[in-house]
């Protein structure tokens, strides 16, 4: 009953407003599915959405790769030091998202870290305005979401290499398999389950992307770094057109569904 107060009924009232055009006090018209086409033939909303796949790539791909060479690294054997590695690269998760976006847009600034490193060394010719320049602000957004992620995905290999049978490795070895061999032929074949957890989550979480966009650059400079979810809270409150953000959202929330669906059956079709 609570559940389906607090979850089930905004979204099929979500469904609904979608599909008129709204801007939450006047009377609201119905226009159909215009909303959905608007989704699709919006330039803005193809931009973020342009802007989603590459930090994919960032928050999914380099998180799942370092995580799975981090895994390989700690997952089999003792390495010195290995417990304060974990540790640093877990760090992020403990911190709220609001706390990794102004570190991160202190260390981008003109002034901050950085450029200062940069200068220190003779490279100051390259030091920039990071999170203000339309070439690298959505690469340096991409960044956090990858030092943000690796921690997650790195501690999840690392419990999933754990689970993996010694004789598997034994046997490997006495075949005369070296560590990358062992790595692509028991490591992550064994990992299956968990590369679908992570790859459902990241991406995702590209997809769904606002408040580290939110806090950081607002989706500047420009355009340069705006993504559904941001264009979402624009059309729902600075200019308000709830039907146009109420479609933004079931959208995504389909995308997101998709995504999951596509990556369990892969998996499963695998076992």
């Amino acid at each position: 009953m609570f559940y389906g107060a607090v979850v089930i009924a905004p979204v099929f009232q979500s469904v609904n407003y979608s599909f008129y055009d709204w801007n939450g006090v006047t009377a609201a018209r119905w226009v159909g599915v215009q909303n959905y086409v608007s989704f699709f033939t919006d330039p803005a909303l193809s931009a973020a959405l342009g802007h989603v796949l590459v930090l994919v790539v960032f928050f999914a791909v380099l998180p799942i790769v370092l995580g799975l060479i981090s895994a390989g690294l700690l997952g089999r054997g003792r390495v010195t030091g290995a417990a304060v590695y974990r540790w640093l690269l877990f760090l992020p998760q403990v911190l709220t998202t609001v706390v990794v976006a102004v570190i991160w847009k202190r260390i981008y600034g003109p002034d901050g870290p950085l450029n200062e490193a940069l200068r220190a060394v003779g490279l100051g010719h390259l030091a920039v305005n990071w999170l203000g320049d339309f070439t690298w602000a959505l690469p340096a957004l991409g960044l956090i979401g990858t030092w943000s992620g690796l921690g997650f995905c790195m501690v999840l290999f690392v419990a999933g290499v754990s689970a993996i049978p010694n004789e598997l490795y034994e046997a490997a070895r006495i075949d005369g398999c070296g560590a990358v061999a062992e790595f692509f032929h028991i490591t992550l074949p064994g990992l299956r389950g968990q590369l679908a957890v992570a790859l459902t989550l990241t991406i995702t979480s590209a997809l769904r992307a606002f408040d580290l966009v939110w806090i950081t650059t607002q989706g500047g400079p420009g355009t340069a770094t705006t993504t559904p979810a941001l264009l979402l809270y624009q059309k729902a409150f600075e200019n308000p057109n709830v039907g146009q953000a109420a479609a933004i959202g079931v959208v995504m929330a389909l995308m997101c569904l998709a995504i999951a669906l596509i990556i369990t059956r892969s998996v499963e079709a695998k076992d």
